[in-house]
């Protein structure tokens, strides 16, 4: 059967720069001495939660131009979503930076679906800088999927803690040593009945291990081939799921498998089983994987952002939860 929703990249797009802002409790993280910048106040200093994730996102954008020393005004494309109704958070970053910008939404899955967008507006001649980008404010989105934080609601151990950051990566034509954006694997969404908000990593655990098989046999690949193949935030139980998932498709599941929700808060228990929204892949791959590839520790690696496509009305509709993958391969050249 042939494999769909494959993309190549001829003209290696590449990964010139990067922009990660973070809130305060986001200094537990593991990648906490990589981010660009940490806030010291939940809120930014600002009224509300929803305009510091505004306000994340501009300054992420704003960093990753500065590296490369290009103004918003001559950037081509922003491309940019995050969790929030409407994703009013990004619509009102585009406001501020006016960039012509594509607002994009794959829930947690939009670190890559962005960097998939980017890469076909470079690869077209169309674009010569995009920003390609992702982020969350914890108590925004956990108000909004699941109780007010006020509300002190007790999880249990199968729920993540939803990240306070933004991710951004400046997309350019080809630039040799700099990450290259080689190929690609669209997402199919993936429904095997779940209905538990707590439970995320469950439900995204099937989608991350489809893309996954459909990118190694559509592309030609083996999971060998990799430095690391990075998932966005099963977290511990849905990293664990998805290992499974893929052993019983017969993939060779190596130590080279990452999972940034699992590792973002290391082993602190007040995560419960680990990260997750849009920011947190987002971040992980612009600080840790990038540095990596930078420093030449990895050469090839493949990110796959998992995400949960429901919303508060679906779940209150009683819906199940919808579940999307989207896979980048990246390469240093």
């Amino acid at each position: 059967m042939v494999v769909k929703g494959l993309l190549k990249f001829p003209s290696n797009p590449s990964i010139t720069a990067t922009g990660v802002t973070a809130g305060p409790l986001e200094r537990k993280s593991t990648f906490a001495e990589l981010f660009d910048k940490v806030y010291d106040d939940e809120r930014c200093e600002l009224p509300t939660n929803e305009q510091a994730h505004s306000k994340m996102m501009e300054d992420a954008c704003t960093i990753a131009l500065d590296k490369i020393k290009i103004a918003p005004g001559d950037t081509d494309f922003l491309l940019v979503g995050d969790l929030v109704n409407q994703m009013t958070p990004s619509n009102f970053c585009a406001a501020t930076l006016q960039i012509p910008f594509l607002g994009m939404f794959s829930a947690c899955a939009t670190s890559i679906s962005t960097l998939i967008t980017a890469a076909l507006l470079t690869e077209l001649g169309m674009s010569e800088c995009a920003l390609a980008g992702a982020s969350s404010q914890h108590n925004s989105i956990e108000r909004q999927f699941r109780y007010p934080v006020e509300y002190g609601s007790q999880k249990p151990g199968t729920s993540q803690w939803t990240v306070t950051a933004a991710g951004v990566a400046a997309v350019t034509p080809f630039e040799k040593g700099f990450p290259a954006i080689i190929c690609a694997t669209v997402g199919r969404v993936i429904d095997l009945g779940l209905t538990d908000p707590l439970n995320m990593g469950a439900a995204m655990a099937p989608a991350a291990a489809d893309t996954l098989q459909r990118h190694l046999e559509g592309h030609g690949k083996k999971t060998a081939d990799y430095d690391a193949i990075i998932t966005g935030d099963l977290g511990k139980t849905g990293f664990e799921m998805y290992k499974t998932l893929a052993k019983k498709e017969e993939l060779n599941v190596w130590n080279n498998f990452r999972d940034a929700g699992s590792e973002f808060y290391g082993s602190d228990p007040l995560f419960m089983s680990g990260a997750s929204g849009a920011g947190c892949s987002a971040a992980m791959y612009y600080t840790d994987v990038y540095a990596k590839m930078m420093k030449g520790e990895y050469n090839r690696v493949l990110l796959i952002a998992t995400g949960a496509l429901l919303s508060p009305l679906s779940y209150q509709q009683g819906e199940t939860i919808p579940c999307i993958a989207h896979a980048v391969e990246l390469m240093m050249k």
